[in-house]
């Protein structure tokens, strides 16, 4: 309630009121726009403002199933305040590392954003250029985008408060039977369910390591855990979308992420 709610309702109201204002338009140069305006909503609003502008677009038919597919692996990102705020001041007291991951991860992301445009480009040469659904008659946007953000603040909280009480019941249930469990084994369990969780333990059990640490948290914030992904997959079954590249590319960011930033910045 007092690190994720404060910013998460704002943004995805002025998230979801910036794309109703756009026009639907299906020329080259307009997707080119809708994709990195996509993309730009996301790593703005973090998780999981990216699932919910594409399920719109999708609803919408300003993209096609396929795209949705694509971006919504790729539309995915943390919120620069998560990452600056909670990890940079709450957590290492500087915002160096904090700032290096964004730009990296961005980086990353735009280049693969350019191939799928280049690469739907391609594809669609020669092929009639479809029409987007009409816009139908609906309320001020801003009305429109308040209604439509409230079922993805339920999913995040409900997703939040379930991981929560896995997280105990697991943590104190691993304690109670192996009480000389390694600290390093709860550390990957927390992570695995909860982001932030393992962020805020990795922080207390490698303080003093200071290398190890930030590729730690470079891992953390990349991979996520089950609850973001949790939250992804229930918006995202709402127009049936794929998963598979989602999983896919998440795999891949966690191969790459890391690693570059380890060659890069340490």
């Amino acid at each position: 309630m007092e690190a994720l709610f404060p910013y998460l309702l704002p943004y995805l109201i002025l998230t979801q009121w910036f794309i109703r204002l756009t026009p639907n338009t299906s020329n080259s140069s307009s997707r080119f726009k809708l994709y990195f305006k996509t993309y730009g909503i996301s790593a703005l609003g973090g998780f999981p403002t990216g699932a919910a502008t594409i399920t719109y677009l999708k609803k919408s038919k300003q993209i096609s199933l396929r795209e949705a597919n694509i971006l919504l692996s790729i539309c995915h990102s943390p919120s620069p305040l998560f990452v600056l705020g909670f990890v940079g001041n709450d957590l290492l007291n500087d915002t160096t590392f904090s700032w290096q991951f964004l730009i990296l991860y961005h980086i990353v992301s735009l280049s693969i954003l350019c191939g799928v445009f280049f690469y739907f480009r391609r594809e669609d040469k020669g092929k009639p250029v479809a029409t987007p659904e009409p816009a139908t008659k609906q309320t001020n946007p801003f009305t429109s985008s308040v209604k439509d953000s409230i079922p993805t603040v339920l999913v995040v909280g409900a997703t939040i408060i379930f991981f929560t009480t896995i997280y105990t019941v697991v943590m104190h249930s691993v304690k109670s039977l192996v009480p000389d469990i390694h600290n390093n084994v709860m550390l990957l369990i927390a992570a695995m369910l909860e982001m932030t969780n393992g962020l805020r333990i990795g922080q207390e059990l490698f303080a003093d390591q200071h290398t190890l640490l930030l590729v730690l948290m470079a891992t953390f914030l990349t991979s996520q855990g089950l609850s973001i992904h949790m939250q992804v997959a229930v918006i995202a079954k709402g127009e049936h979308l794929s998963l598979k590249p989602y999983i896919l590319m998440r795999v891949l960011y966690v191969l790459l992420i890391p690693a570059l930033f380890y060659l890069l910045f340490l």
